[in-house]
């Protein structure tokens, strides 16, 4: 699909893996829409209900570090099945909960299943993908972006048709039936993990540690915009939609949805020009766009506020192909899940923070300016922090690849 000779079992690998980020973003985001029907449901307000998926975006990023090392030891593909299984298992398990405690209980589970694919799953594509990465990542990034807008309207759709258990227990069941489907190719060899790698991902030494610092910072400020936007959009909505959200909850969740359906074009976009100009433009652009987007969006209501929502998170997304291609270009191919891992510790492990501002800003102002006006500080932190990063060399592939 990406190149003239795609590596054996490489089309398998790539469509996998893409299945399964649109599911874990789905599962990322769902709750935050699925919340505003347990308001009514359990009659409990929306500051307790969004905190009880503090812990499980902590184990999120907790666990990404040792999912990306047991991957690194004992292969990718054997790991991947386990995310499917135990992720669908617990949103079903979370559509069957009768309290805050048991909802409790699932969530944290299913941000420990979640916590598997980014570590295992993007280096594995990076992995047995050749030709151009950025385009492969970008693809792939659709489907995570495709994910998290299903993860409002599907979710909206189904609470506004059955009930809020629907909108947990039909994806789990979807996930469930895509594991035992791997687990069969699995078991049939046509699923594998061969390392096409020809670039300098798989043989530069390490850079220096300033280099590695200045990353950290710029991920997890992307972790914490992606994931505290995320949260607090289905919310700005609600208060500030004006009558473009109509009634009920799947007005909201089918905006919110539009928003990163438009935000995934424009990872398209970055991948594009990751494989095409520096990476370090691209990424510095990206990031750097979103400070004025983010401190705008404080202050807008109904339409402006929804373009300038979606301006904010394409610029969010866009980054994605060239910071994912600058980290396997700086870390050796065995040891992607490690390096991965440590990425996604850092921009999964700046959700809790990300969903805990969310609902003390909400609490103490009943809106959520403030936190817009913030997370643009944010932003230009990390663009600062990208400039100071040395330029990394253009290296030309080791084959040419042809798009089809």
């Amino acid at each position: 699909m990406f190149a003239s000779n795609p590596s054996p079992g490489g089309g398998a690998v790539f469509a996998l893996s893409s299945i399964a980020h649109f599911f874990v973003h789905l599962c990322l985001a769902f709750y935050f829409v699925i919340v505003l029907s347990l308001e009514r449901s359990w009659d409990l307000p929306y500051s307790e209900l969004v905190s009880l998926w503090t812990l499980g975006s902590l184990m999120v990023g907790l666990a990404a570090l040792p999912a990306g090392m047991i991957a690194d030891r004992f292969g990718a593909p054997g790991m991947m099945v386990i995310f499917f299984l135990g992720l669908g298992s617990c949103s079903i398990g979370a559509g069957l909960s009768t309290g805050p405690t048991a909802m409790l209980i699932w969530l944290t589970g299913i941000g420990v299943f979640a916590a598997i694919y980014h570590p295992v799953g993007v280096p594995w594509l990076v992995r047995n993908v050749p030709g151009k990465r950025g385009k492969a990542l970008a693809v792939n990034g659709f489907f995570g972006a495709i994910g998290g807008a299903a993860a409002s309207g599907v979710s909206g759709v189904l609470i506004d048709a059955i009930n809020w258990r629907a909108a947990f227990i039909v994806p789990g069941v979807l996930i469930v039936a895509a594991g035992m489907v791997m687990a069969w190719m699995l078991h049939r060899g046509r699923v594998l993990d061969r390392d096409v790698t020809t670039e300098a991902a798989s043989g530069e030494s390490s850079p220096a540690v300033r280099v590695f610092a200045l990353l950290m910072v710029s991920m997890f400020v992307a972790g914490l915009l992606f994931n505290g936007t995320q949260t607090a959009l289905p919310k700005v909505f609600d208060l500030r939609g004006g009558d473009l959200t109509g009634d009920g909850v799947a007005g909201i969740g089918l905006l919110v949805g539009a928003v990163y359906v438009l935000a995934g074009i424009m990872q398209l976009v970055g991948g594009h020009l990751a494989d095409r100009y520096p990476l370090k433009l691209v990424y510095a652009a990206a990031v750097g766009l979103q400070v004025p987007l983010l401190w705008f969006a404080a202050s807008l209501a109904g339409a402006p506020l929804v373009v300038m929502a979606t301006l904010m998170v394409m610029a969010n997304v866009g980054a994605l192909p060239a910071e994912n291609m600058m980290l396997a270009r700086y870390a050796p191919s065995r040891r992607h899940g490690l390096a991965f891992g440590a990425k996604f510790v850092l921009a999964f492990g700046a959700a809790p923070l990300a969903v805990q501002l969310v609902s003390l800003v909400q609490d103490r102002t009943g809106d959520l300016a403030l936190l817009f006006q913030v997370f643009a500080g944010c932003a230009l932190l990390a663009f600062a922090a990208i400039l100071l990063l040395p330029a990394l060399p253009r290296i030309a592939a080791a084959r040419p690849a042809t798009a089809t």
